[in-house]
């Protein structure tokens, strides 16, 4: 019996998420009195997940499951579930990962509970602590299930270092032709930035902006910041910015040690997607713009005023710490 750990991957490199679903998993496998499992697609290297206190790591290198495929993803996972005889299995809460969490419930029988920001209460029963109605509130959650399937919210239970001596094996899964009925044709992405669903820092505007020509000083800062770019929905609606930069409860959730908003009014479906950030800072004209009753700290001005001389002193900060 073990703790299993679905570990997301790109480029073979592990993604800093990861990480925390391990530590997570050691965490819970510390409490059952087991050890941590992991199942990797394509990965190149095992010996950071020993770091954070996995044991093994099921390695599969089938040429077919190079791109992800929810479907046939599902069934790997829950065979190694089932090869682990795990009564625990761990997964992030990234889309794909959200994607995947309802096939395998399904393919072993278990309960799902998403958005998890504490280890478990109680193992008798498994009961875990959780977010809901859009992050405004904690569900103690109890798994009654005999497998338990917990999705674990980012950044919210961090990375806990727990050294251990992790072997790679290979696994062979065994799939069919029902698994690949959606395959991908094709992937387009975005080269050179940080993507706000790894990013540390995520620094958004809005339409007080005024027009895309405007987003010069919102790139430059996100570039000394080494963030993400992201934006309100009303700005990817007009065009300004690429709809995969929205963020909000209908567009990606954020949840960034630092959220920075400039020109956003703060509408409740923005906050909600960007609720479970650690620390928030708002830049508005508008002492009365909702935002500022969800920030951590507020600056009220103009942002064609306030953000160059922010990216001044930033930059003359880092040069003076290099």
């Amino acid at each position: 019996m073990s703790v299993l750990v679905y570990t997301e991957s790109e480029n073979g490199s592990f993604k800093k998420t990861t990480y925390e679903v391990a530590s997570y998993a050691k965490g819970v496998a510390d409490m059952m009195g087991t050890d941590v499992a992991a199942i990797s697609f394509h990965a190149n290297d095992a010996g950071d997940l020993g770091t954070y206190g996995v044991s093994r790591l099921h390695n599969i290198s089938d040429s077919k499951l190079e791109q992800f495929n929810a479907a046939a993803y599902a069934n790997a996972i829950a065979q190694a579930a089932k090869a682990e005889n795990a009564k625990v299995v761990v997964i992030s809460s990234s889309a794909n990962s959200k994607y995947l969490g309802s096939l395998v419930s399904v393919h072993l029988q278990a309960g799902y509970v998403s958005n998890v920001t504490e280890l478990p209460s109680s193992t008798e029963p498994f009961t875990v602590k959780r977010t809901v109605f859009t992050n405004k509130a904690f569900a103690d959650t109890a798994i009654t299930t005999a497998v338990k399937l917990v999705g674990i919210s980012k950044n919210a239970y961090g990375l806990k270092e727990n050294a251990t001596d992790c072997t790679i094996q290979e696994f062979a899964p065994t799939l069919n032709d029902t698994d690949f009925n959606v395959q991908v044709q094709s992937v387009d992405k975005a080269i050179d930035k940080v993507t706000i669903a790894d990013a540390e820092v995520v620094v958004s505007a809005g339409r007080g902006m005024k027009g895309p020509e405007n987003w010069g000083m919102i790139e430059e800062l996100a570039e000394v910041l080494g963030a993400a770019t992201a934006c309100s929905k009303p700005v990817s609606d007009l065009g300004w910015r690429p709809h995969g930069e929205h963020v909000g409860q209908t567009g990606k959730p954020v949840a960034s040690n630092l959220y920075i908003a400039i020109g956003i009014s703060g509408a409740i479906q923005h906050l909600a997607g960007i609720n479970s950030s650690k620390i928030k800072v708002v830049i508005n004209t508008d002492p009365e713009a909702p935002f500022f009753k969800a920030a951590d700290y507020g600056v009220v001005g103009d942002a064609f005023e306030v953000v160059p001389v922010l990216i001044e002193k930033l930059k003359a900060f880092k040069a003076l710490n290099a």
